[in-house]
């Protein structure tokens, strides 16, 4: 469900190498594989984020979400199978945005059963050293 800005939220993970090189829509053999390879609470967060820059991008193609920093505004809470980041930021197109979601997925962390998420403000340049952004 897509809930769209103009209201303001949080920053988010840095998202590995590993799933920026495949699209959440493209779960092929090497991601999953790579995914499965990590400890469970890494692997609910990276496939989270994969997921929240998949769908920014589908559903508003003004955005090419490529990285996300889950963290940036406010530490992510995370249970057994559930992460939610109220203080997370994404880049599109080299500017960073608020964001916050919360992603739910099955028991091994592989299918995402539920992501909401809400872009926020743009954020400016001169704060992104602050929250550790970067381009």
């Amino acid at each position: 469900m897509l809930l769209v800005p103009p209201m303001k939220t949080l920053c988010m993970t840095a998202i590995a190498s590993l799933t920026l090189a495949f699209p959440a829509s493209a779960m092929d053999n090497a991601l999953r594989a790579g995914l499965m390879k990590l400890d469970p609470q890494t692997r609910l967060e990276q496939r989270c984020d994969a997921e929240v820059l998949d769908r920014i991008t589908h559903d508003d193609r003004k955005f090419k979400a490529d990285r996300v920093v889950a963290y940036a505004f406010a530490t992510p809470e995370m249970s057994a199978d559930a992460i939610r980041s109220p203080g997370a930021a994404f880049r599109s197109k080299g500017q960073w945005y608020r964001l916050k979601f919360k992603c739910q997925t099955g028991p091994d962390h592989m299918e995402v059963l539920q992501l909401r998420y809400r872009i926020g403000d743009e954020i400016p340049e001169a704060d992104w050293a602050k929250y550790n952004l970067y381009d």
